[in-house]
């Protein structure tokens, strides 16, 4: 049965049931309606299929609990939302539960390595899109992480991942979800040619196609991109095929460099006019009057921040690192959020922005 949610897109704006995100907001002399601010929460239906590495997520006070995870995770969104958060990226393979690691024998996927989906992650990740879509927000889906993807046993495998991945969607009525076919498609180690920058068009196409006409909202079929690393910006195939730009910001030390990477894509000759948004940074300075955060939001592209546990950090540190403390428990966090809702909060000198779409 369809939610009550539906995500839609019209020129660069996003649009959540017909009427542009942040509707008559306006901070700094800068319009909000149309962005999507998002954060980096991958790790919401995590868990350790390898025994060997399974111990390294224990709570402070147990065992590791995927689901635990997950409750806590439910439990923290309305506060996410309550402060403008309207997306969030959650990934099928998850992300590095480290932050960043030169390898990673953990094993996260909820996919086989034949590219079948396990029913447990299914079940984890179908309790958070509905919680999203009773709270009106626009959850950004990854589908493969390089960190996991060579697990998956040859293309026909990648295939079927993606394939089931978007059956999966359908057959929940899922009208609020967007689709990032694979996080950061430049990196190396990804195993597979489908994934990677000149081929990943065509994964693109296969969501999309494979959805047309099945999804109940304007564009009648899932939306679909697919995220560079930091500090890249996408080939012209990739630019030509997604229906919104994700960029990530790592990597980059100067908010200037952000302002730059957005005017350079809308120069690319294949950009559409879509929608531009960073769903990974870990830059934070929040509380400083420029930094990447504020950059995104001044060339009218969304942000999102990628909030990891630095080393010799608690656990009320970072949202990428299990075990995951997911509230807003750190001063990192509330540096974020803070900024967020004054961003977003703020009614300025207009109101009142048009209702498009259905």
């Amino acid at each position: 049965m369809a939610g009550r949610t539906v995500v839609s897109l019209e020129g660069d704006s996003f649009l959540i049931n017909g009427r542009l995100t942040y509707a008559g907001r306006w901070w700094r002399g800068q319009r909000l309606a149309g962005l999507l601010m998002n954060a980096r929460l991958v790790q919401g239906i995590f868990d350790d299929l390898n025994p060997e590495t399974r111990s390294r997520w224990d709570y402070p006070d147990g065992p590791w609990d995927p689901e635990r995870n997950t409750q806590e995770f439910l439990a923290a969104m309305p506060a996410w939302r309550a402060h403008g958060l309207l997306g969030f990226t959650i990934n099928l393979q998850g992300g590095s539960p480290t932050g960043y690691a030169a390898e990673q024998p953990w094993v996260n996927s909820a996919f086989t390595p034949e590219g079948a989906l396990r029913e447990e992650y299914l079940q984890r990740l179908a309790r958070i899109l509905e919680r999203a879509d009773e709270l009106g927000m626009a959850p950004i889906l990854g589908l493969l992480y390089f960190g996991q993807e060579p697990r998956l046993q040859g293309e026909g495998a990648v295939h079927r991942a993606v394939t089931e991945a978007t059956d999966w969607l359908l057959a929940g009525g899922y009208r609020h979800v967007l689709v990032e076919i694979a996080n950061e498609v430049d990196v190396s180690v990804y195993r597979h040619d489908l994934v990677k920058p000149h081929r990943c068009h065509e994964l693109i196409r296969l969501v999309q196609e494979r959805s047309a006409g099945r999804v109940d909202s304007p564009a009648g079929r899932l939306l679909v991109s697919a995220s560079m690393s930091g500090n890249a910006l996408p080939p012209g195939n990739l630019m030509e095929a997604g229906d919104f730009v994700l960029l990530h910001g790592n990597g980059v030390e100067a908010p200037e460099r952000i302002r730059e990477m957005v005017a350079l894509c809308r120069a690319m000759p294949e950009y559409r006019g879509q929608p531009v948004l960073f769903n990974e940074d870990d830059h934070f300075a929040f509380d400083q009057p420029d930094n990447n955060m504020v950059a995104a939001v001044q060339s009218r592209a969304g942000w999102g921040l990628f909030d990891w546990r630095l080393p010799g950090e608690g656990w009320d540190e970072g949202y990428q690192c299990p075990p995951v403390n997911w509230g807003i428990s750190s001063a990192r966090k509330r540096g974020f959020f803070g900024l967020l809702k004054e961003i977003t909060g703020e009614r300025g000198r207009r109101s009142g922005e048009r209702r498009i779409g259905r």
